[in-house]
């Protein structure tokens, strides 16, 4: 072997050596960078997403039947027996002009515990028992139980409360991780998904009535722990039947402000007093109306709220028509919504990662 070819064989295993040892600097930055940036992809696409909401929900359950917290399996709903003996009454935690509701105990559960304040109250007392025995899903608050003897009703324990505490909570510094436009965003989701589940429900459609103000329809729905939204005040769900021409009147009172829909004003002035007997009824058109003014209030003032605003001002221009048959459905307004959360989802996502 010549000098010359040992040499270029000695210079050829440096060079592997080199390649087996080594990693240019450059090289090494480059890998950790795009390492960094597919786990911020990962990271914020499932920080983006909303809470995962539980799979135990009442739909899970035969009719008739419950689960609630850890149970593995579900139980028929209590007997009014079952109510006497084995719930225990703890305190106060609301009242209504229909019912007082107790925080109580069940095997080791809080639930809720409901009773009728006055008799003449019965009649919505028993519709609303109706309702909730024939809409049990997961938009609304799940049944335990029931006594028409002792007029109570026995309901699932939410303790975050109304809706109406969502700033309250939210302002908790253990709920900050969750005070985001998305999250905010994804509430109000929910919120439409229970008025389109109400309006297309297995009863037919259901108009929510008790919903004359922002404070009284906020009240009429719970935040779960997993901040989902659940329905749980249904004593006055009026039903709409178009073939038998059935509309509804939400009470019997007038009604005044410029939250409940146009329809729902009086419409022969003031030099004319109001009488229920004349005035017109109208359909679940209603609750469309006041979609924008209880997504504004669930978005809140956080950063990127008026961002959403901004990109849902066609559609809420749509639910305010004066004229009710324009107005969009609640499935439109829901549609509208779940591309508006993935368009500014995936923005945000395509800035992030332009930055690194």
């Amino acid at each position: 072997m010549t000098e010359s070819t040992s040499m270029e064989k000695r210079a050829e295993g440096n060079r592997k050596g080199l390649n087996r040892r080594e990693v240019p600097p450059a090289v090494g930055l480059l890998l950790v960078l795009a390492f960094m940036n597919l786990l911020l992809y990962f990271c914020l696409d499932r920080f983006f997403v909303s809470p995962r909401r539980s799979a135990l929900d009442p739909s899970h359950c035969p009719y008739g039947y419950f689960r609630v917290g850890q149970m593995k399996n579900c139980s028929p709903w209590l007997s009014c027996e079952e109510l006497r003996t084995e719930v225990r009454q703890l305190k106060r935690v609301g009242e209504g002009a229909v019912k007082r509701v107790f925080l109580s105990e069940w095997k080791e559960h809080k639930v809720a515990l409901s009773r009728l304040t006055r008799l003449e109250m019965k009649e919505d007392f028993l519709h609303g028992l109706q309702m909730l025995k024939s809409l049990q899903s997961r938009h609304v608050v799940t049944l335990l139980g029931f006594c028409e003897e002792d007029n109570t009703v026995l309901t699932e324990y939410h303790p975050l409360g109304s809706l109406g505490n969502l700033e309250t909570t939210l302002n908790l510094s253990k709920y900050q991780k969750v005070n985001t436009w998305q999250h905010r965003l994804q509430l109000a989701m929910e919120y439409v998904s229970i008025i389109d589940y109400l309006h297309r429900s297995p009863l037919g459609t259901l108009v929510m009535c008790d919903s004359s103000d922002l404070p009284k329809t906020l009240s009429q729905y719970l935040l779960t722990s997993n901040f989902s939204i659940v329905a749980n005040d249904l004593d006055a769900l009026p039903l709409v039947n178009r073939s038998t021409r059935t509309f509804v009147k939400c009470g019997h009172r007038e009604l005044h402000g410029d939250f409940v829909a146009p329809e729902q004003l009086w419409p022969y002035g003031e030099d004319r007093p109001f009488q229920d007997d004349l005035m017109p009824a109208y359909d679940e058109k209603v609750d469309i109306w006041k979609i924008p003014d209880v997504s504004s209030f669930l978005l809140g003032h956080v950063e990127g709220s008026d961002m959403v605003r901004f990109h849902l001002f066609d559609i809420h221009k749509a639910c305010k028509n004066w004229i009710p048959e324009e107005r969009p459905t609640a499935q439109d307004v829901l549609d509208t919504y779940q591309k508006v959360l993935s368009s500014l989802r995936d923005t945000v996502l395509a800035q992030t990662r332009e930055m690194l």
